[in-house]
Parts: structure tokens; C-alpha cells; sequence
């Protein structure tokens, strides 16, 4: 068995068996598979794709190249949830904790962010004094504490989706489906959970741009979950606009505990609470995902939630103050507003560009090396379906450096779309796919 045969037979259209994908996962990890043979198989499988059972087996491979969480110390049914990422998606913050407010084990792996905003770890580390590092041993004490913790992906979990992910960013191989779907889901996998809740986001500021696309990444990370023997599901949920108002790290963190407090913008209430309700009912908790996002309801307006939150931040040593008086948060040095240039309603705002505006600002990453600013950010003051006259403040920015912001404002600016009429609603939630 070699590489050359492998490449040559996916470029034919051939399918490759479960044992020449073992071959290939394990000469990318043990890195005696040059990064040009890698380049050139991925190229092939964007080209020819992959079957189902190719795609499992790809997904296998990758999972067994590294470790899998033991997580049997911990009580009843463990339940992960896994987004596709967006504008102002800060839901894990929110839907674990009223997953676990209602009894539910959530031992979740994130990852950092990589262009528009920060990934749910970069939230994390906003907070003074929070660890996103933990041992295995202090991972699963603080889940025994508070019933949820949340930690970085470490380097032993499906290593080898790391190498190949660092080829497809330079060689425009990110983009099949069986490709997305091994790599999430060969890291959700080794996480160790026995339920995965999967947000999969669709619109301007997703990944998948239409619904059609998000379907099939949804259809088809269930089915390699259930083929792994996990309870998975998959919602197709809108990115067509920034979720919530603030798009920023530390800004994000407050949204979050403005939610759980009852004080959230509706979408992403909304939002949170349906994708608890399926949390709790695949951790057995409610005999449906309806009777579970009543469950998370109480929860939250017991305020049992975010008492969750806190138990939660203090387990991972971060200064739970700030979660209440969100000026404890480092803050940016300069702030200003984008203006409306004309009267009408907001037809639409094009979420990718407020990404853009968010990465200007300093809250994204460019590559995977940027650091990035905790402070930085905007929020919204405006969203699809409001009123607008000239002059309104459509949203407020800060950065730490006055070229920044500007540069901010300008995307912003140009993100808004007003219009004569007010436009039709988007539902928030497109399918459930289970």
C-alpha cells in the first residue's frame, strides 16, 4: 500500500477502503506521509468526495489517533454540544449551564476562534482568572463540582485532524462535507460524551451559506454519530444575521449572563433554551426535547442557571464578579458609533461583514497565530425589522487603537441595509434533524 495508489485511485473516482484510510491517518500522524501526498489526496477527495462509509471510516481513523476521554466517573447520560460557529454565537454559555441547572452532565471540549470573533475558549479567557487548561483528573472534579465545565481541545485529542485541517486552510480542501463532518465530529467522539447536540448554523455569517448545504453537514454528522453509537441530533439554526447584539469576547461573556438573568436579546434566548431543551432531553431528563426547554425555562427564570454559571467559572478559578458587573472586564480604550445614514427599516445586516468589522476591531484572529483583544467588540443597536431614522446609532464600537475603529465603522456601515419596508422575519430554527 502506498500513497501514490491512494491518490491515484480517488482521483479515478474509486472508493478507498476502511484500511487504506487507517494507512493514510496514520502516516499523517506519525508524519512519514509528506505534506504534498496529504495536499494531493484531499485535493482529490474535494473533487471525487467521499461515500458514507468512506467518511465513517475517515472519521474512525481520526479519532483513534488519539486519546478518548474517560468521562465513566461521572453520573448519568453526558451530553456535548457542538456549534458551526458565527457572529455573536456565545450559545454555549448559555445552553450549558441550563442543561446542567436541570441535572444534565456536560463535559465539553471547545476550540479557539479563527477569523470574524472569538471561539467560545476566547470568551472563556476574558474572564480574570479563568483555566482553560485542565488535567483529565481536574477536568472531571470540576464537572463533579458544578456539574458542567468547559476546557480547550488538547493537543491528544484526534491529533491528526489538526495536521490536516493546518493543509486544507492553505490548499482549499476546507470545504467538503465528509471532510467538515469527519473532522467535527472525530473531536466530539474523543470528547467522550454519549449525546451530541449539534448547532449548524446557515446564512451569510456561516460556514454553510444556504440552508440546502447546512442540511447535509447536519445529516450527515447524525449519521456518523449514530454509526459511533451516540445519541446525536442536529439543528439547522440562522446565521443570516449577528445572533444576539454583541459580537466581542468579554462583550459576549456579558450577553451571556444578561440571558441568564432573564435580560437577553429574544433570538438568542430563544435559540438557547430550544437547544437546552435537547440537551436535557437527550440526557434523559424530560421525555421530550419540548418538556425539556420547559424545564430550561424554569431554570432560567429561577435564576438556577446562572447560580450554575457561577458555580462553574469559580471551579475554573475564574472571578465570578465580573459575571454581574461586567466593568470588572478589561475595557477598550476608545468607543464610538455607527450612524444610519437614511430613514427606513433594517432589511438586513450582512453578518459576515459585522465578523469582518468584529476581526478589524481586534476581536478575531486573521491567522491562528493572532492574539487577539478581549475588550474589543461592538454591539448592536439595531437589528433586522427595526425602524431607522437618519442619524440613529445602528451600533457602538471599541477598540484599543483609533485606526482600528475606524476601520470597524466603515464594515459596519456598509454591513446595514435599509430599505423602505420592513422585511419578512427569518425563523430562527429551520429543521431538527434527528
Amino acid at each position: 500500500m502506498n500513497m501514490v495508489e491512494l491518490i491515484q485511485k480517488k482521483k479515478d473516482g474509486e472508493t478507498l477502503t476502511r484500511e487504506e484510510l487507517v494507512f493514510f491517518i496514520r502516516g499523517v500522524s506519525d508524519d512519514t506521509i509528506p505534506d504534498y501526498q496529504t495536499s494531493a489526496l484531499l485535493m482529490a477527495i474535494c473533487f471525487q468526495g467521499l461515500d458514507k462509509e468512506e467518511t465513517f471510516a475517515l472519521t474512525d481513523a481520526m479519532l483513534a489517533s488519539g486519546d478518548v476521554i474517560d468521562l465513566s466517573a461521572l453520573p448519568g447520560v453526558k451530553v456535548d454540544k457542538h456549534s458551526t460557529g458565527g457572529v455573536g454565537d456565545k450559545t454555549s454559555l448559555i445552553v450549558a449551564p441550563l442543561a446542567a441547572a436541570c441535572g444534565v452532565t456536560v463535559a465539553k471540549m471547545s476550540g479557539r476562534g479563527l477569523g470574524f470573533s472569538g471561539g467560545t475558549i476566547d470568551k472563556l479567557e476574558a474572564i480574570p482568572g479563568f483555566r482553560v487548561q485542565l488535567s483529565e483528573e481536574e477536568f472531571i472534579a470540576a464537572v463533579q463540582t458544578s456539574g458542567m465545565a468547559i476546557i480547550g481541545q488538547t493537543a491528544d485529542v484526534a491529533p491528526a485532524d489538526k495536521k490536516l485541517y493546518a493543509l486544507r486552510d492553505v490548499t482549499a480542501t476546507v470545504d467538503n462535507v465528509s471532510l467538515i463532518s469527519a473532522s467535527i465530529m472525530s473531536k466530539k467522539l474523543a470528547s467522550g460524551s454519549q449525546a451530541i447536540v449539534l448547532d449548524v448554523k446557515c446564512g451569510s455569517g456561516a460556514f454553510m451559506k444556504t440552508e440546502k448545504a447546512a442540511r447535509e453537514l447536519g445529516a450527515l454528522m447524525v449519521e456518523i454519530g449514530k454509526n459511533a453509537g451516540k445519541t446525536t441530533v442536529a439543528l439547522i439554526t440562522d446565521m443570516d444575521q449577528p445572533l444576539g447584539r454583541a459580537v466581542g469576547n468579554s462583550l459576549e461573556v456579558s450577553e451571556a449572563c444578561e440571558t441568564l438573568q432573564g435580560n437577553g436579546p429574544a433570538d438568542i434566548q430563544e435559540l438557547c433554551l430550544s437547544l437546552a431543551g435537547h440537551m436535557i432531553f437527550a440526557g434523559g431528563k424530560a421525555q421530550t426535547p419540548e418538556e425539556g426547554k420547559k424545564m430550561a425555562e424554569e431554570a432560567l427564570s429561577s435564576g438556577a442557571a446562572f447560580e450554575t454559571l457561577k458555580r462553574f467559572v469559580k471551579a475554573q478559578g475564574g472571578d465570578i464578579s465580573v459575571l454581574s458587573d461586567p466593568s470588572g472586564f478589561k475595557q477598550a480604550l476608545h468607543s464610538a458609533p455607527c450612524i444610519a445614514k437614511s430613514d427606513g427599516y433594517v432589511s438586513q445586516i450582512e453578518a459576515d461583514r459585522i465578523g469582518l468589522a468584529s476581526q478589524h476591531l481586534g476581536a478575531g484572529r486573521k491567522t491562528k497565530d493572532d492574539s487577539i483583544d478581549l475588550s474589543a467588540g461592538l454591539v448592536l443597536e439595531k437589528k433586522v425589522g427595526d425602524p431607522v431614522k437618519k442619524g440613529d446609532t445602528l451600533a457602538v464600537l471599541s477598540a484599543d487603537d483609533p485606526e482600528k475603529l475606524k476601520l470597524g465603522i466603515q464594515e459596519t456601515g456598509e454591513a446595514f441595509v435599509i430599505g423602505e419596508n420592513r422585511p419578512e422575519p427569518r425563523p430562527l430554527i429551520h429543521a431538527v434533524l434527528s
